[in-house]
């Protein structure tokens, strides 16, 4: 029997053990566009903030040898937009992660409106209550996956989401990954202070 003190692979695959009990996982919703002009969207949960000065986000393609559309496309562009999911587009978020045929688009196979970028060439999702355009920060090769990190050149907020100019947090659900086909939302939320 596993141990505390066990490896990674004693618990299962390290992909099961990470991605289970590293949660709730934000997840960033990444648009970028080809060389040929597809514009491509699909979510990933190992997504986060990484630096405020500059402000740069992270997201990290895992388990495989040969780039897919969204991280050969940085790679090759060098920009991308990170769209904010939240509880109402959960749905048309979980659907662009299928595999689709070489020079389809997930915005047009979803049925999910574009909005022009402001200072990158890859649109954003219309409906996200908040987006970040990036440009590519670093590319660092980790085993078989990739760090990507994109330092943030514009944002985008829905007015609906703030309060004296600022998002707050009660008006934003966001959405979090959990294990396989689960997720969490930010709905139930409590307050703790810090210690002085």
């Amino acid at each position: 029997m596993p141990s505390r003190d066990s490896p990674p692979d004693a618990f299962g695959s390290a992909y099961r053990l990470l991605s289970t009990a590293v949660t709730p996982r934000p997840i960033g919703w990444i648009s970028s566009r080809s060389k040929a002009g597809v514009d491509n969207l699909a979510p990933y949960s190992f997504f986060n903030v990484v630096a405020i000065d500059p402000p740069v986000v992270m997201f990290a393609p895992v388990g495989s040898s040969e780039l897919k559309d969204t991280p050969r496309n940085v790679h090759e562009t060098e920009e991308f937009v990170v769209n904010v999911v939240t509880g109402d587009l959960v749905d048309r978020m979980n659907a662009t992660s299928a595999t689709l045929e070489p020079g389809e688009s997930e915005f047009d196979h979803v049925g999910i409106e574009r909005a022009a970028s402001v200072a990158v060439d890859p649109p954003r999702v219309a409906a996200a209550k908040a987006a970040f355009e990036c440009e590519r920060y670093d590319w660092i090769e980790v085993g078989g996956s990739v760090l990507i990190l994109g330092e943030v050149v514009h944002a985008h907020v829905d007015e609906d989401v703030l309060t004296d100019g600022k998002i707050d947090i009660e008006n934003i659900d966001t959405v979090g990954r959990l294990s396989g086909s689960q997720y969490a939302s930010t709905a139930e939320r409590f307050s703790i202070d810090r210690p002085s």
